[in-house]
C-alpha cells in the first residue's frame, strides 16, 4: 500500500514537478497537507481569470523560499488537480521544505 502521506515529486531536466490538488475560494491560504501524492493546497482567492493560479503560486514560493517566477503551471489551468514545475530546483530540498 503506497504511503499516503508521501508527497510525489518528479525530477525534470528544469527542475522539480509537484503534483498539486487545489481548493480555491477557502477561508484562508494554507498548505494542507498531503492526498493520493499530491499536494493539498487552499487559497482564498476564486477560480476565475487566473486569480486562484496566481495565489497558488504565491503560497508556494512562500513555503518554499523559492522566487515567484521559478513556478511555472505546467498543467491544470482550469482544474483542481495541477502540475507545478520549480525551476532549478532540488527535489530533497523541496520535500524537507514541504514537511516544515
Amino acid at each position: 500500500m503506497p504511503n499516503e502521506t508521501a508527497i510525489k515529486i518528479e525530477s525534470s531536466s528544469r527542475g522539480v514537478i509537484l503534483s498539486v490538488l487545489a481548493q480555491a475560494g477557502a477561508r484562508r491560504n494554507a498548505i494542507l497537507g498531503v492526498r493520493q501524492g499530491m499536494l493539498r493546497v487552499a487559497v482564498t482567492a476564486a477560480p476565475e481569470k487566473g486569480k486562484a493560479n496566481r495565489a497558488i503560486v504565491d503560497l508556494l514560493s512562500e513555503a518554499l523560499d523559492v522566487p515567484k517566477s521559478a513556478i511555472e503551471l505546467v498543467s491544470g489551468e482550469s482544474s483542481p488537480q495541477k502540475r507545478i514545475l520549480i525551476l532549478n530546483a532540488d527535489a530533497e530540498r523541496i520535500r524537507q521544505s514541504l514537511q516544515q
